[in-house]
């Protein structure tokens, strides 16, 4: 298993550490409940070492990135960063991705940990087309080896990470980044998130790492400042009904049916990948649509249990499901067919067997 710069201090700290994308991460330290009420009352750390970092430069930069993303990557200016994903030209996703513009012919493109060997494929393949060349000091490069990334969020994650900072950062605009000094050394510090909660994350090069990581807790220590696992991290993302790749979208869901038409933009002379086949879906209507859940009888959804009407009948699966430690109560996500999507709608989870009643609800959850 890989590890990153921060594993020794998650073992240190007693983490439960687990395999996950082929790096060895902390899953939880104090217990997940714990963890997911931090970051949305205080502030927490995640090391998000494992997610991928690809550099696209030059002046077909541009070209390629809107060739092989359904968002319109001409509307970025320097300094913003846009929620995208990679159409596999089968209908369904390589991968959701962040694009950085640093400037008109300098992107980075942030991509999934478990994905980044096959979007890596998949980028240079197109990159053929564009004549882009890849490697080390070419147009496409792959640097995810060599970057560590913290995620410090919460309400209280920005005043944290300003005592690490000589100028202003804590009223940055959400989808932007700076490249700027964060605890003396060079680094990244972007405002997207994956919990809802508020916050940033810090990309530094790995030898930096360590200098990092005691600033950011001694920065921390007067506001409570708690190291967080994937577990809330997980469960952080679904109350907010952002899509894990590998459960709620992946190279058999298309954009549309997963609720991302806002990130497919058909714009005027944008030839993305499956442009067509997403222009006809989105015109005609899908077959089944990803819908958010609350379950009114008492009961756990979990990945891959069975959705049904409220006569048994299947209608779809449970694509992300658990106990949300905010609302008390089992909830998730999962496709169901169209006529079912609307909330408001009752339907049922079969657990063990058992139709228990959920009611379809408008996400966010929280």
């Amino acid at each position: 298993m890989k590890t990153t710069v921060f594993t020794d201090y998650h073992i240190a700290a007693g983490a439960k550490m687990a395999e996950f994308a082929g790096y060895n991460m902390p899953i939880e330290f104090t217990g997940i409940n714990d963890e997911h009420l931090c970051v949305r009352e205080r502030a927490g750390v995640f090391d998000v070492s494992h997610m991928g970092e690809i550099w696209v430069k030059g002046p077909k930069a541009l070209a390629l990135l809107q060739r092989i993303t359904t968002n319109d990557v001409a509307k970025l200016v320097d300094g913003k960063v846009q929620y995208t994903c990679m159409p596999n030209g089968r209908g369904g996703i390589v991968d959701d991705l962040l694009v950085y513009r640093v400037d008109a012919e300098t992107y980075l493109l942030v991509v999934n940990a478990a994905n980044i060997a096959k979007d890596w494929a998949h980028i240079c393949k197109e990159g053929e087309a564009f004549g882009m060349e890849a490697g080390h000091g070419k147009e496409l490069y792959n640097a995810s080896d060599e970057i560590c990334q913290l995620a410090v969020q919460g309400p209280l994650a920005m005043k944290i990470v300003q005592k690490m900072c000589a100028e202003p950062v804590e009223d940055m605009e959400y989808y932007t980044f700076r490249k700027l000094p964060v605890a003396g050394v060079d680094a990244i510090l972007s405002i997207t998130g994956y919990t809802g909660a508020g916050g940033c994350e810090i990309y530094v090069a790995n030898e930096d790492g360590a200098k990092l990581w005691k600033a950011l807790w001694d920065a921390g220590e007067e506001y409570g400042l708690q190291n967080i696992g994937l577990g809330a991290r997980d469960t952080l993302r679904l109350e907010k009904g952002f899509c894990l790749y590998g459960n709620d979208i992946d190279d058999t869901t298309s954009p549309i049916e997963a609720g991302l038409g806002w990130i497919t933009k058909f714009a005027e002379g944008k030839e993305f990948i499956d442009r067509d086949r997403m222009e006809r879906l989105k015109a005609e209507g899908v077959e089944r649509k990803l819908v958010g859940f609350k379950m009114l009888d008492r009961g756990i959804p979990r990945h891959g249990y069975t959705l049904a009407d409220t006569e048994g009948n299947g209608i779809g699966c449970v694509t992300s499901g658990t106990m949300s430690p905010c609302m008390k109560v089992g909830f998730g996500m999962g496709y169901v067919k169209a006529a079912y999507a609307k909330p408001g709608t009752v339907i049922a989870v079969s657990i063990r067997d058992r139709l228990l009643k959920a009611e379809v609800v408008k996400l966010p959850f929280v």
